[in-house]
């Protein structure tokens, strides 16, 4: 691993993704825009947005609950419902009309929840508060205890992840990723910080990953291996978390997974020079997807292009990208071009819902 780039050309190169083949490697990441009715259901505002982005060699769809406990924020999607199913059928339509290609990712807040949103109080390995406020229809609030998680809720939450895939596959998409990153459910399992349970989900690594792996495979067998990517985010501290031993917990973790025949491995925050992510892209036998640590206060000039060829070179197959897809519903064409990107306008925009900061966004073709 060095810092040198990889050629430009190869970020613009087809690539197979599972059942996929890519035309380039440039993926739009998954941006929860809370743009969903109450209950969960996309939008037609929402199949606007995600059909403008449709030239992303794929789209990996908004996190998306498989059960109403899941709900972490509101207006955010859902996939366990008739409702939902139609609804997101009517976004992959719309991408597919488009030429583009979409999985769901699927996620479970765990104890990133409020029952002022789900009406159920969270649920979560162990009964330890998120240590911050978190986000309501009333505006923010303290967050709540959440609730141990017995044996029986734990099955329960892995069949609701494969039938929430099938779900996703009813609804039009060519496949999911499973949600392990950023403090959420599956991710909290993983942390010393968030998980104190002493049974065969806590305590050692091997067991702290249990569930991660129980529901992966679950989801693969629900609707095959090679239409199931699964997102990690080594060292994230997002939503509180408290990994501790991030040098044990994923190889452990990809050891028990290296054989499953998934469709990728995403990497969120991803530094070329970190020795977790060169141990990583050493253990991983399949295809691996980098999302880049950019910038916080602006996207660079460049729309994040040197930073995916840095993690190509470091050896990722697929660099995936969130905020400049958002603020740039055209920003392969820029970055082939070298044409000026958009800024985003408002991070708290998530929130406010309609189309300002969302679906209005002006394309070259509109600006000159």
């Amino acid at each position: 691993m060095t810092n040198a780039s990889a050629s430009p050309q190869k970020l613009f190169e087809a690539v197979t993704l599972g059942p996929l083949t890519l035309p380039h490697r440039l993926v739009m990441a998954p941006l929860t825009r809370n743009r969903a009715t109450p209950e969960g259901v996309p939008t037609p505002l929402m199949a606007t947005y995600y059909a403008q982005r449709a030239t992303a060699a794929l789209i990996i769809a908004e996190a998306s609950t498989p059960n109403a406990v899941g709900q972490t924020y509101p207006n955010i999607t859902a996939i366990h419902s008739p409702a939902h199913i139609a609804g997101w059928r009517r976004v992959t339509e719309a991408v597919r009309a488009e030429g583009g290609r979409m999985f769901l990712q699927i996620q479970h807040g765990g104890r990133a929840g409020h029952p002022d949103t789900s009406g159920l109080t969270p649920v979560a390995p162990s009964p330890i508060a998120l240590p911050e406020t978190i986000h309501t229809s009333a505006g923010r609030v303290p967050s709540v205890v959440p609730r141990e998680m017995t044996a029986e809720d734990i099955t329960s939450t892995v069949a609701d992840f494969a039938a929430a895939a099938r779900n996703a596959i009813e609804a039009g998409f060519e496949g999911v990723e499973v949600h392990s990153a950023n403090g959420h459910l599956l991710h909290q399992f993983l942390g010393r910080g968030t998980n104190r349970r002493t049974d065969a989900y806590g305590g050692s690594v091997e067991h702290r990953i249990r569930f991660v792996v129980e529901v992966t495979e679950a989801v693969a067998a629900a609707i095959g291996p090679e239409r199931v990517g699964l997102r990690i985010s080594p060292w994230s501290t997002v939503n509180g978390m408290e990994e501790g031993d991030t040098e044990e917990i994923y190889p452990a973790l990809l050891g028990a997974l290296a054989g499953s025949g998934l469709a990728y491995l995403h990497v969120g925050y991803a530094d070329p020079e970190d020795p977790v992510l060169q141990r990583i892209r050493k253990d991983w036998p399949g295809t691996l997807m980098a999302n880049p640590v950019l910038p916080k206060d602006r996207i660079p000039d460049d729309g994040g292009l040197a930073h995916g060829e840095r993690l190509l070179a470091a050896g990722a197959d697929v660099i995936a990208l969130g905020r400049p897809f958002l603020a740039n519903p055209d920003l392969i064409r820029r970055m082939r071009t070298g044409a000026p990107v958009n800024q985003v306008r408002d991070a708290y925009m998530m929130y406010v819902g309609g189309e300002t900061g969302y679906t209005d966004y002006p394309t070259l073709d509109a600006v000159g």
